[in-house]
C-alpha cells in the first residue's frame, strides 16, 4: 500500500520564455493560473514596436480555431491570461500539453507563431472510480500473494493466510496520496471476499493489445477480440471478462466489452479531432475471483469529416471607389480540424467580382481588388468564398462577405436636355413659371443633390436676376417682371446646376425664353398728322374718274403678327359712295366720276383696325375739297398766318409764282391730249405721299408682309394758279417729284371751321365700333 502512494509523482512548476531556433517563441506556465495573469512579453520576445501594436491591430489566435485562451495588451505588449487553462482538460493524460498561438499583425499583415506549454498542477486528488472495490481471495492463498486492486502499482498483500469457515468478508480502506504539494489523497473501500481455493488465474493471450479504428464508426462497430484461458476446470475455469477502472478515464462510455466473448465493440462516437488514442485495461477473473490484467491500446485514425472553417479576421466593409487595384479590403483566415491531406485547404472566388484572394501566411489570405471600383455601376458586393480541403471525398464551406462601395463626388450634374426653351406671352405676371431645368447626378447624398443658381450675366444691360429667377432645389425658373415684346423677344439664360460634394462639382445649360406677342398696342395712324393743332387736306380734282387715288392713310401696329395686320374702313363720309378704301392698303380712290352735285368740302372718318383678339382699332378724319383751283373756295382768301410763318409764305408766293405759270400751261397740255383720245379724260391720280422718316417711329417695321407698312407712297397736290396761299404745293411730276408731309396743306382746326361746316372737329359716334377708336 504504501508503494502505492510513493508511485504517485508531483511536477515542479516553472514558467520560463525562450526562442526557438526558428525563431518562434516559446512560453511553459503552470495550468489554472488566474485571468489577467502575465504569460510573457511578447513584443519584447519578438522584437515588436510597442507604439505600433495598436495601430497594426494586433491580435492573438489559435491555430486550431478552438478558445482563445490568452490575448495581449496593446500597451504593454504583455501577454495575458484570457480564459481558465486546466490541462486534464486539455490534454488528459498526455506526457506533454502545448497550445499552439498565433500573434497577428495588420497593416502589413505579419504572423507570430508562439507556443504555451502547459505544466501540471497538484489540482486533482486520487480518485477511485469503483466505490467500493470488491475482490475475492482463496482460502488456499499463501502469506505474501499479492492482489492487484488497481491498473498500476497498487497491490494488496496477504499477511496472514485467511480461513472462509473463520471469516468470509474483510473490510479494507484504502487511501491514495499523490506526490503533490499540498498532498492530496481519496479513499476507497475494499470489500474482500473469501472463496474456497482455486489455484490457477486466468492467462490472457497477450499481454498487451493493439487495434486501429476510424473515427465516426458506428455504434457496435468490432474493435478486437481479447482471450484469456484457465487452467482449471468447471466454475474455476469460467473466465468473466471487464474494463478495469481506476481513474477517472470513463471510457466506458466510448467502448463496451462483452463479458463473456471478450468482444470490444464501439459504444458512443468516436471523434479523432478529440481523443486520438485509446488505452484500456482489461481484466479476466475465473469463476473463483482470480483475476489477470491486460492492456488494450486503440489508436483513432482520422476521416475527413471536417469541412474547413472560414474566419472573416479584418474587413473593411466600406471601400472608396476610388481605392486604387491591388488594395487590400480583407483578412481570411481558414482552418480544418482534420490532419494530412484532410487538413490541407484551397480558397476561391467566384468569377465576375472585381476582387481576388491572394494567399499570404500559412493560412491567412488577404482579399484584394482587382480592378477600378465605381459606385455608380455596382454599389455594393456580395463575395462568395469557398474553402475546400484535399480529404477524399473533399469537403468545402463558403462564407459570403458583403462589401459596400462608398461613395465620391466623381460625377458633375448632367442636364436632362442640351438646351431649354421657355415660351411666355408679354405682360405676364411676375412670379410665374417659365418653364423647369433638370439634372441629374448618379452619385449618393449630399454628392448627388443638386442645387440650382443663375450664372451672372446681362439682358438689356440689366443683370439677369433682374428678369428671372431659379428655384435653387426644384429647378422651376420664374418670371421677375413682366416682359414687353416690343422692348424685346427673347433673351438667354444661363443655369448652373451644383452638387453639394467636396470639392463640389457643377455644370451648365443655356435657356432660351421667347417672348410671344400679345394684342396690347391700338393702331398708330401715321398719316394724317394726329397732331392736335394742325389741320391737313387734300386738293381732289374735279376732273377725277372713278378708280383715282387721291390720298392715302398709314398707319402701323407696334404688335406682331396677326395683331398687326391692319384693315381700313370708312365710318363716315360726306357723300356715301363717292369715296372708297382699300381693306389693306389705306389707298383712298375715288368710287365713281365727281359730279357737280357733290359737295366741295368732304369729311372722310377712317377707321384703322388689327387683327388681334379682342381687335384694337383707332380712327382719324381726312379733310378733301374738291376744286380745281383754290380761287373758287372764297373762305381761304383771307386766311390769317402766324407772324412765324409770314416768312415762310412769301417764299412760298414767290415759288408758286413762279411755278403756276409752267404748270398750268402743262395741265392745259395734258388735259388736251386726253380729250382728244377720250371723252372723258383720266387725270393720273397714281402718285404717291412721301412720308418722311420722322412720322416713322422707332421699331415700326414690315412684319412678314402684312402690310403695316408696305411702301413709300408719294401724293401730289393740284391747286388753281390762283392760289395765294403756300399750303400747297404745285409739282411737274407724279413720279419724279413728291410733296414733303411738312409741306402738305397745315391750318389749325379753326381756320376750316367756316369751310368744313361745324361738325365740332370730331367724327359721329358709333357704337359699334371698339372702345379704343381714336378720333382726329
Amino acid at each position: 500500500m504504501h508503494d502505492c502512494i510513493r508511485d504517485f509523482w508531483g511536477i515542479l512548476l516553472l514558467l520560463y520564455a525562450f526562442k526557438l531556433s526558428n525563431g518562434d517563441v516559446s512560453y511553459s506556465i503552470p495550468e489554472e493560473m488566474k485571468r489577467g495573469s502575465v504569460i510573457g512579453n511578447i513584443a519584447k520576445d519578438i522584437g515588436l514596436d510597442l507604439g505600433r501594436l495598436s495601430a497594426r491591430r494586433a491580435r492573438v489566435d489559435s491555430e486550431d480555431n478552438g478558445v482563445q485562451y490568452c490575448s495581449v495588451n496593446l500597451n504593454t505588449g504583455e501577454l495575458l491570461v484570457q480564459e481558465r487553462i486546466d490541462r486534464e482538460g486539455l490534454c488528459a493524460k498526455k506526457t506533454s500539453c502545448i497550445l499552439k498561438q498565433e500573434l497577428v499583425l495588420e497593416n502589413p499583415l505579419e504572423l507570430h507563431r508562439f507556443t504555451i506549454r502547459i505544466q501540471d498542477i497538484n489540482d486533482n486528488a486520487p480518485q477511485f472510480v469503483d466505490d467500493p472495490l470488491r475482490i475475492e481471495i482463496s482460502e488456499s492463498a499463501v502469506k505474501g500473494a499479492k492482489f492487484v486492486v488497481g491498473r498500476k502499482h497498487c497491490e494488496l498483500i496477504l499477511d496472514k493466510e485467511l480461513d472462509r469457515e473463520d471469516n468470509n468478508e474483510l473490510s479494507l480502506v484504502l487511501t491514495a496520496f499523490d506526490g503533490g504539494s499540498p498532498q492530496r489523497s481519496g479513499t476507497v473501500v475494499i470489500h474482500v471476499t473469501v472463496l474456497d481455493a482455486n489455484d490457477n488465474a486466468p492467462v490472457f493471450s497477450q499481454t498487451v493489445y493493439e487495434a486501429s479504428l476510424p473515427e465516426n464508426s458506428p455504434p457496435d462497430t468490432l474493435v478486437i477480440t481479447v482471450t484469456a484461458t484457465d487452467a482449471d476446470e468447471g466454475l474455476n475455469s469460467e473466465i468473466t471478462y471487464q474494463f478495469d477502472h481506476v481513474t477517472d478515464d470513463d471510457n466506458s462510455n466510448v467502448f463496451f466489452i462483452d463479458s463473456k466473448s471478450g468482444q470490444v465493440v464501439v459504444k458512443n462516437k468516436i471523434d479523432y479531432e478529440r481523443m486520438k488514442s485509446y488505452e484500456l485495461q482489461i481484466s479476466a477473473k475465473d469463476g473463483l475471483g482470480l483475476v489477470s490484467y491486460a492492456t488494450l491500446i486503440i489508436d483513432i485514425t482520422d476521416v475527413n469529416d471536417n469541412a474547413p472553417v472560414i474566419d472573416l479576421k479584418s474587413v473593411t466593409n466600406q471601400i472608396p471607389e476610388n481605392v486604387p487595384p491591388g488594395t487590400q479590403v480583407g483578412i481570411i483566415n481558414v482552418q480544418d480540424r482534420d490532419s494530412g491531406n484532410n487538413r490541407q485547404v484551397r480558397c476561391s472566388l467566384q468569377t465576375g467580382v472585381p476582387f481576388k484572394l491572394v494567399a499570404s501566411i500559412k493560412n491567412y489570405y488577404s482579399l484584394v481588388s482587382t480592378e477600378q471600383l465605381d459606385r455608380e455601376l455596382v454599389s455594393d458586393y456580395n463575395i462568395t468564398i469557398t474553402a475546400t480541403d484535399e480529404g477524399s471525398p473533399p469537403l468545402s464551406s463558403s462564407k459570403t462577405v458583403h462589401l459596400t462601395v462608398a461613395d465620391i463626388n466623381d460625377n458633375p450634374p448632367v442636364f436632362e436636355e442640351q438646351s431649354y426653351s421657355a415660351h411666355v406671352t408679354e405682360n405676364n405676371k411676375p412670379g410665374s413659371t417659365l418653364c423647369s431645368v433638370a439634372a441629374r447626378d448618379p452619385d449618393w447624398r449630399q454628392n448627388g443633390t443638386v442645387v440650382y443658381s443663375l450664372l451672372p450675366a446681362e439682358v438689356n444691360g440689366a443683370p439677369v436676376s433682374s428678369y428671372v429667377s431659379v428655384n435653387g432645389d426644384t429647378g422651376l425658373i420664374h418670371a421677375v417682371r413682366a416682359f414687353d415684346y416690343e422692348q424685346f423677344r427673347s433673351f438667354k439664360v444661363h443655369v448652373m446646376a451644383r452638387d453639394n460634394g467636396s470639392p463640389p462639382l457643377s455644370s451648365n445649360v443655356t435657356v432660351n425664353v421667347f417672348i410671344s406677342d400679345v394684342n396690347d398696342n391700338s393702331p398708330q395712324i401715321l398719316y394724317p398728322s394726329p397732331e392736335g393743332n394742325s389741320f391737313m387736306t387734300e386738293l381732289v380734282p374735279k376732273a377725277a374718274h372713278a378708280g383715282s387715288l387721291v390720298s392715302k392713310v398709314i398707319a402701323v401696329d407696334a404688335d406682331s403678327g396677326q395683331n398687326a395686320w391692319l384693315s381700313y374702313h370708312i365710318v363716315k363720309s360726306t357723300d356715301a359712295g363717292l369715296f372708297t378704301i382699300g381693306l389693306h392698303s389705306g389707298e383712298i380712290k375715288t368710287q365713281r366720276d365727281i359730279s357737280e352735285s357733290d359737295s366741295m368740302k368732304q369729311n372722310l372718318i377712317v377707321a384703322v383696325k388689327d387683327n388681334g383678339q379682342p381687335p384694337l382699332s383707332a380712327t382719324c378724319s381726312m379733310f378733301l375739297l374738291i376744286s380745281d383751283n383754290l380761287a373758287e373756295v372764297p373762305e381761304l382768301k383771307d386766311i390769317s398766318y402766324d407772324e412765324r410763318d409770314s416768312k415762310l409764305t412769301s417764299y412760298l408766293i414767290i415759288a408758286l409764282v413762279s411755278v403756276s405759270t409752267f404748270f398750268l400751261t402743262f395741265i392745259i397740255i395734258v388735259l388736251g391730249v386726253r380729250f382728244c383720245r377720250r371723252r372723258k379724260p383720266r387725270l393720273l391720280f397714281d402718285g404717291a405721299v412721301a412720308i418722311p422718316s420722322g412720322y416713322l417711329p422707332p421699331n415700326y417695321a414690315d412684319v412678314d408682309g402684312t402690310g403695316t407698312l408696305r411702301s413709300t407712297y408719294n401724293y401730289d397736290g393740284y391747286m388753281t394758279t390762283g392760289s395765294r396761299t403756300s399750303d400747297f404745293k404745285f409739282v411737274s411730276s407724279y413720279n419724279d417729284n413728291t410733296l414733303p408731309a411738312d409741306q402738305t396743306l397745315r391750318k389749325s382746326p379753326t381756320d376750316f371751321s367756316d369751310v368744313f361746316g361745324d361738325c365740332d372737329h370730331s367724327p359721329e359716334y358709333r357704337p359699334d365700333l371698339p372702345e379704343t377708336h381714336r378720333y382726329c
